[in-house]
């Protein structure tokens, strides 16, 4: 999510970019690489469950706890690596009660067993830890813990670290290739405020110290950025959808101090979002754990089953419309497209976080779908093509692997125009949505590659569509369509990166409509009407291409 605040601060100044392959010229660290490369020993275990059990001191902005680590062998190994930034201290390393030796290497860390685990077997251990996390700046730009205050000067804390890293406040194997089947989160608060996590909540604990324990379980797979929780002083309220997998628990809690404002906000919303992401995309992913819609101190993030939320319960993006098309103001941005992370970023999750398009490419084009639904197919299609006025082909969308990168914050919205584009060519909205949804039902609960999400696309529309994925994803230049037109011959060609290109395009081949025509990287020419000039010669603005008169 956060690149795409860094995207809208610049989309009224965007500068042009030049092109290269995979990533600019840049150097990766060590720690990069400890962070971002599944050696053997991080692939060596497979991650069952977490017990994260943690007592946070909002006046110290300090954190003390545990987690464990349940485990399967995925061969014989004694030693493995977990991952805490290096401000926190480890205290100890416990398995079989007796302390593991350990070292640390920037954020890694690495514990030797006393003898082999073997393959296949089940085992756990736990790690201590304390210290005063990172504490972010401008959240969610910037990752870390967010200690503020409401309007009425209680504490409003909570969390955001994607890209980051989970690990920047408790100890996890912090790659998104290995998600933990379930987790037990026990966060310890003051008495006198609340706190929400992820999944259902269990119980509380009053503590003799003026604090009290709340314990939330997960039924499902999660990542570990969406781990989270939000402190303060809340107004909590139920609901529920009739959803296509049954009774859905909708659960809202919003400060004290907003909660008045929220409720009709939050309702003009939900159940339409929701209605309308089950028809496109299927059922929605955490029937077990329910929907929570919560008010967070940052703009928002996709907190798995416990979204956050900041946006000053205002239309659009904190009142602006990042398409500026007006359609983006006619519901609210962050409740919207942090929803729809639920099923493209959460459910399906890429193993890479160089993959993140398959985040933000598919929930941007969750903004188009929703408009479609709350409008029309003409508005969507004007949201989209909307889009790409901020898009900077600065570099490519992909970033490099094992490194822990990104690629370009173009990931939302060139990604929702390879989207559409992918539509275009399906040319059948009922297949493009039965694609959507067989999506969602083939990677349910997954990690995935780019390649995996490719190669359904293209077996499912019956397409060639790897040069066009090429092309988009890879490369930061996109298509141009050159061409030249001599009295009533248009002559034609695709100028690419990728060689052998030859995505189909719609343009005008006589005036007043489009035509689909197939130009690949040699010249064609054919026949066009006679009102056909240089000057008002086009393209479909729902291909994202460019043209250059010859």
């Amino acid at each position: 999510m956060k690149k795409l605040f860094i995207l809208f601060a610049l989309a009224f100044s965007l500068p042009a970019a030049k092109a290269q392959m995979l990533a600019k010229n840049q150097v990766n660290s060590r720690a990069d690489s400890l962070r971002g490369t599944l050696t053997p020993i991080r692939t060596c275990y497979d991650i069952n469950y977490y017990h994260l059990d943690v007592k946070i001191d909002i006046d110290q902005k300090s954190i003390t706890g545990s987690n464990e680590f349940a485990f399967t062998a995925t061969q014989d190994f004694n030693k493995l690596q977990f991952d805490l930034f290096d401000n926190l201290k480890v205290e100890k390393v416990v398995y079989k009660g007796n302390d593991l030796p350990f070292t640390r290497e920037y954020n890694a860390v690495f514990v030797t067993f006393p003898k082999a685990v073997k393959k296949g077997s089940k085992d756990k251990f736990t790690v201590f830890y304390s210290g005063n996390p990172t504490v972010a700046k401008t959240p969610p730009w910037d990752g870390g813990l967010i200690f503020k205050k409401d309007a009425t000067g209680n504490p409003f804390v909570s969390v955001a670290c994607q890209g980051l890293g989970a690990s920047v406040w408790w100890p996890n194997k912090d790659h998104q290739s290995d998600e933990v089947d379930s987790m037990l989160i026990s966060i310890t608060v003051p008495k006198a405020l609340q706190e929400i996590s992820n999944g259902r909540l269990r119980n509380t604990v009053d503590k003799p110290d003026g604090y009290k324990q709340y314990n939330w379980f997960v039924a499902n797979p999660i990542n570990n950025y969406d781990v989270t929780f939000y402190i303060g002083k809340y107004a909590h309220w139920q609901d529920s959808y009739d959803g296509e997998n049954g009774k859905l628990s909708i659960d809202y809690w919003a400060l004290k101090t907003d909660s008045a404002k929220a409720r009709p906000h939050w309702d003009a919303d939900v159940k339409p979002m929701l209605k309308c992401f089950e028809y496109w995309f299927g059922p929605y992913p955490w029937y077990k754990d329910g929907y929570k819609l919560v008010q967070a101190p940052h703009l928002g993030m996709e907190h798995q089953s416990a979204v956050a939320y900041g946006n000053q319960f205002k239309p659009g993006y904190l009142g602006k419309d990042l398409s500026g098309t007006g359609h983006g103001l006619k519901w609210d941005f962050i409740t919207i497209h942090e929803s729809g992370h639920e099923w493209f970023g959460n459910s399906i999750t890429s193993k890479d976080i160089a993959d993140m398009w398959i985040h933000e490419g598919f929930t941007n084009y969750s903004e188009v779908l929703f408009t479609e639904c709350s409008e029309n197919k003409a508005a969507a299609d004007e949201y989209v093509i909307g889009l790409q006025k901020i898009i900077r082909n600065d570099e490519p969308v992909i970033g490099p692997y094992g490194v822990n990168k990104e690629g370009s914050g173009d990931m939302y919205p060139k990604g929702a125009n390879l989207v559409s584009i992918i539509r275009q060519l399906i040319n059948n909205d009922e297949k493009f949505r039965q694609i959507l949804r067989g999506l969602n039902k083939t990677f349910y609960h997954q990690t995935v590659t780019t390649a995996e999400i490719e190669n359904y696309i293209a077996k499912q529309s019956g397409l060639k569509l790897d040069k066009v994925f090429d092309q988009y994803l890879r490369y930061t230049k996109i298509p141009v369509l050159e061409y030249k037109i001599d009295k009533d011959n248009l002559s034609y060609r695709w100028i690419t990166d990728v060689k052998g290109f030859d995505m189909p395009v719609r343009v005008t081949l006589k005036t007043g409509a489009y035509t689909l025509i197939k130009p690949t990287n040699d010249w064609k020419t054919i026949k066009v009407d006679a009102s056909i000039n240089t000057d008002n010669f086009k393209q479909d603005p729902l291909f994202y291409i460019n043209l250059k008169k010859s």
